[in-house]
């Protein structure tokens, strides 16, 4: 079964085409990394797969639904991580967390059990202002994870994470999550190390679209040139 299908799937800002004619299948379970340089269009297919900007053209489907027509099918079963933390700075992870559990229907003892798994629970009462960038990217890990989604919408998901909070985060958007994942990356070694499938864009357009064991970390890093 197909986790995503798109196909010629173009977006605009104003004049400047951010997505053209970009074009996928990604199976259930399996993991597409998308890599090219800034402004190559990698946020803008993200935000359009967890339904939150419009596609202009082509047809996009998300775990069987039609987007954006049916997005509100869908919309419980992804998890975001995007480059802004999507956290309420003056408030606490636990005040962030059971903020989101209500919208999804999720008791306080989930909210409880996944602050502990990022080890932030004896934090989890201050502002996140207060908190270090590295604890702030463990919260918004915590928050994507919450709803237990079925696929998980991961931008640089590794950043400002050091070793130990590596280990911390990779059950719960690993490879060994049992999620469907989409990560952006600009890290073409780590990146193939946890695709299935590989997309490359540049200006908005795919470069590459090849199995992870076909290609090498110079080949990918061809996009950036």
């Amino acid at each position: 079964m197909s986790a995503l299908e798109v196909e010629g799937l173009a977006r605009h800002y104003g004049e400047r085409e951010a997505l053209g004619g970009v074009s996928l299948t990604l199976e259930t379970g399996r993991t597409l990394v998308v890599f090219g340089p800034n402004g190559a269009g990698k946020t803008t297919l993200l935000r359009i797969l967890a339904t939150l900007l419009r596609p202009h053209a082509g047809s996009v489907r998300v775990l069987g639904a039609s987007i954006p027509d049916e997005s509100w099918a869908i919309r419980g079963r992804v998890g975001l991580l995007g480059h802004e933390p999507l956290l309420y700075r003056e408030l606490s992870p636990e005040q962030n967390l059971s903020y989101h559990a209500r919208l999804h229907g999720i008791g306080h003892e989930r909210v409880e059990e996944v602050l502990d798994a990022v080890a932030i629970s004896a934090r989890a009462g201050e502002a996140v202002r207060n908190l270090s960038r590295g604890m702030v990217q463990r919260v918004a890990v915590a928050r994507a994870v919450l709803h237990e989604p079925d696929l998980l919408l991961l931008d640089e998901p590794y950043a400002n994470l050091d070793p130990a909070a590596l280990e911390l985060v990779a059950p719960l958007i690993g490879p060994g999550s049992g999620c469907t994942r989409v990560i952006c990356s600009h890290d073409p070694g780590g990146g193939l190390a946890e695709a299935d499938l590989v997309l490359g864009l540049r200006e908005g357009r795919a470069e590459l679209l090849r199995s992870a064991g076909e290609l090498t970390p110079g080949e990918i890093t061809e996009l950036y040139r």
